[in-house]
């Protein structure tokens, strides 16, 4: 291909200020953490969600403009995203292993500390057969809608990708929310012995990941939307499932180890 580099099959990037406002706000973001929880003051914390969904948006705009419209995303180039993507999902499976090693560490030998025993003594724990059955079911079903989308889109069927990938998302706020609800509920808090801050840090660790998938999924459906996507050119689409895949297989892990296992 030509381009202003010279003629060859790679994308050298242009000039870009998005990734130097992208780490300003994820430092306004880090700094207006700390002030709400010690001045309770959430000033910079919303300046910050401000700066970075504006980032986020351009940014997204000019790689979408990128690979849509100018034709930089040849097939190396997106061999080389690919490979990107599972190395980042490789990092975020040792991410999780970190809370898995937490919780087994302590539940499998309870220490003097926490009365030799699992689930602690006056650790009311959640029934796994409640909203975790029913959050489980959830992210299995989307699971089955993201599939859905991708082999629609392999047969250039444009109704039906849609109408899937708009019920994935729906179920992906749904989850959210249900977790919410939890959260609320919770008869116990993060304070609550190891039991409660290996349940909270890991719960909510992929809670935080299930609403980065689904807005990585809802930029899909718009982009799907305005036909973006083609058979052979949606790899934007295939990370966010192969993403949306992985974050079913960690609340897995989640519900049978922790909710069923640990309690």
């Amino acid at each position: 291909m030509s381009s202003s580099h010279g003629r060859h099959a790679y994308h050298l990037v242009e000039m870009s200020p998005w990734p130097l406002t992208g780490a300003i706000g994820a430092m306004m973001l880090t700094t207006g953490l700390i002030k709400w929880f010690h001045q309770f003051n959430m000033n910079l914390l919303f300046l910050s969600f401000i700066v970075l969904i504006l980032t986020m948006f351009q940014w997204w705009r000019d790689i979408t403009r990128e690979s849509t419209y100018q034709g930089l995303h040849t097939n190396i180039v997106i061999s080389g995203l690919r490979w990107g993507m599972i190395l980042f999902i490789v990092s975020e499976i040792l991410f999780f292993f970190s809370f898995f090693w937490a919780f087994f560490h302590s539940s499998l030998s309870p220490t003097v500390d926490i009365g030799m025993m699992w689930p602690p003594m006056g650790i009311n724990p959640f029934n796994p057969f409640q909203i975790p059955l029913l959050n489980t079911i959830i992210l299995l079903s989307s699971g089955a809608s993201v599939t859905w989308t991708h082999h629609a889109i392999m047969e250039n069927n444009h109704s039906q990708a849609t109408q899937s990938l708009l019920l994935t998302v729906c179920l992906g706020i749904y989850f959210t929310f249900l977790q919410a609800f939890e959260y609320l509920e919770a008869p116990f808090t993060i304070a609550d012995s190891v039991f409660g801050s290996t349940f909270f840090v890991a719960t909510g660790f992929h809670g935080l990941h299930v609403i980065i998938g689904t807005t990585f999924l809802m930029i899909c459906l718009y982009r799907l939307y305005n036909y973006h996507f083609s058979s052979s050119h949606h790899f934007g689409f295939e990370a966010a499932a192969w993403y949306w895949h992985f974050v079913d297989i960690v609340w897995l892990f989640l519900y049978i180890f922790i909710y069923w296992w640990g309690s």
